[in-house]
């Protein structure tokens, strides 16, 4: 069960280019943030508030799409191109009813915010910014599915000429449109906002100028079988705990942010530093994960379990073993990481004290997703929305609690209960992938024609 070189080789020449587009996908918050933040304190925050809220709505909607991942994956690995062909159109049919129906979610955003009690000078400016970033929604929902897509077979070029572009010109349009520069009205946070919309946009515009000439052959024509209802019904039994897991995550760390705010403003600038951190280095076993999934589904699809054993394992050990590397940095320079974030003394001495549990927590965190992707390949994809909620809100959120204010440990106490969740939600994903990996692994059937296609 041993990988070969090769095998390593060929993980991490996926993985590599699928880090590069996670961090460029990053990075475009991150110069949003900035160039924002210059224009003032309040557009900042505003732009804050806004993308978080629309973040943690369509979070649902893109983990939904992961579902590419076993579809797609496995049918290259059968060679089963009517198979990829059914699963990116059917990816497509998704992505338009996730963008409605969660587009609809966005639609209030004003009165859910004054709900929330969010500072009254805020609303308006952090209702406008998700306003005008929701007709990005569905062209940024088609870029998944083209990327997951492109990933699966392979062929990462494109995607990873996409987002280099598309940052260059994100950091374009926030200096036109925040400042009003070359002609254009000084916008503030509507600006910034204006340019994250056309950035999205011209994700998938982009990607498919780039890579038609493969796209094309799985998108048209149309098939009539992609409309059929019962094989919908089972690619969202498949894709809908995808989606909970990563709503589940995704607000567990949300909700922490707001803890954070009970303690004060140092807790809060403390914390952005050390998960700042966490979130950058987590993108590599993001990548990995990804890359892991497309190969444990090819082999699942050639019906080759010896490979996919093999890749689990050279999973684990390429996402793994770069978080223990990280998570040794994070221990040793822990005051000079936080000095890149901040030059209030206390911050840096808070900061400095989380840094260290960051480091802890990167190990098992690398663990989990490595984990969930190598699940998601076989197309087990039930289990890790289970293990996310036991972990990060039966467990998590009570010891967090527990541990920050009834036993006053403050910041510390909060990241100590998030480095529980994650050793237990890593434990459970750990567990469950040795027990798939000892049982026999079946192609995921979705259409009438695979299961006599499976059975021949």
């Amino acid at each position: 069960m041993r990988p070969s070189r090769s095998e390593y080789g060929a993980l991490m020449s996926l993985a590599a280019p699928i880090v590069v587009v996670q961090v460029g996908l990053m990075t475009m918050g991150v110069v949003d943030t900035i160039m924002v933040g210059r224009f003032s304190p309040e557009a900042l925050a505003a732009t804050a508030i806004g993308n978080f809220y629309f973040f943690v709505i369509a979070i649902f909607g893109m983990g939904v799409l992961l579902v590419l991942d076993p579809l797609i994956a496995q049918a290259v690995g059968a060679h089963d191109e009517i198979a990829v062909a059914l699963a990116v159109q059917r990816g497509l049919l998704l992505a338009l009813v996730l963008s409605l129906v969660l587009g609809a979610l966005l639609l209030p955003v004003e009165s859910v915010l004054r709900a929330l009690r969010q500072p009254e000078e805020l609303v308006p400016l952090a209702a406008r910014y998700v306003l005008i970033c929701l007709p990005s929604f569905l062209p940024f929902n088609v870029f998944i599915v083209f990327r997951q897509l492109l990933q699966a077979l392979g062929l990462t070029r494109a995607i990873v000429v996409t987002i280099v572009l598309c940052n260059l010109a994100n950091a374009a349009l926030n200096w036109t449109f925040i400042f009003g520069n070359l002609g254009a009205p000084r916008l503030g946070v509507a600006g910034g906002a204006l340019a994250t919309s056309i950035s999205r946009t011209l994700l998938v515009l982009i990607l498919v100028a780039l890579a038609w000439k493969r796209l094309h052959q799985y998108v048209w024509p149309v098939r009539r079988q992609v409309f059929e209802r019962a094989p919908l019904l089972r690619v969202l039994r498949l894709g809908l705990p995808i989606g909970a897991q990563q709503e589940l995550e995704v607000a567990y760390f949300g909700g922490l942010i707001l803890l954070m705010g009970l303690l004060g403003t140092i807790s809060v600038a403390a914390h952005q530093a050390a998960i700042n951190l966490a979130s950058l280095t987590f993108m590599v076993p993001v990548g990995v994960g990804s890359a892991t999934a497309v190969f444990v589904g090819r082999a699942v699809g050639a019906r080759d379990e010896p490979a996919v054993r093999r890749y689990a394992v050279a999973g684990l050990v390429c996402g793994v073993g770069f978080m223990c590397v990280a998570a040794a940095g994070f221990l040793l320079f822990p005051v000079a990481l936080a000095g890149l974030y901040s030059r209030d003394q206390d911050v840096i001495a808070l900061a400095a004290g989380l840094i260290p549990i960051a480091g802890l927590f990167q190990v098992f965190d690398g663990t989990q997703v490595v984990s969930a992707g190598i699940l998601r390949g076989i197309g087990d994809t039930r289990f890790p929305m289970i293990a996310a909620a036991l972990g990060f809100w039966l467990v998590g959120l009570p010891l967090s609690l527990l541990l920050g204010f009834s036993a006053r440990l403050g910041a510390e106490g909060l990241w100590w209960g998030s480095l529980v969740a994650l050793m237990m939600v890593a434990a459970l994903l750990l567990y469950r992938v040795r027990l798939r990996l000892r049982r026999s692994m079946e192609r995921v059937i979705i259409d009438d024609s695979q299961q006599l296609a499976a059975s021949s």
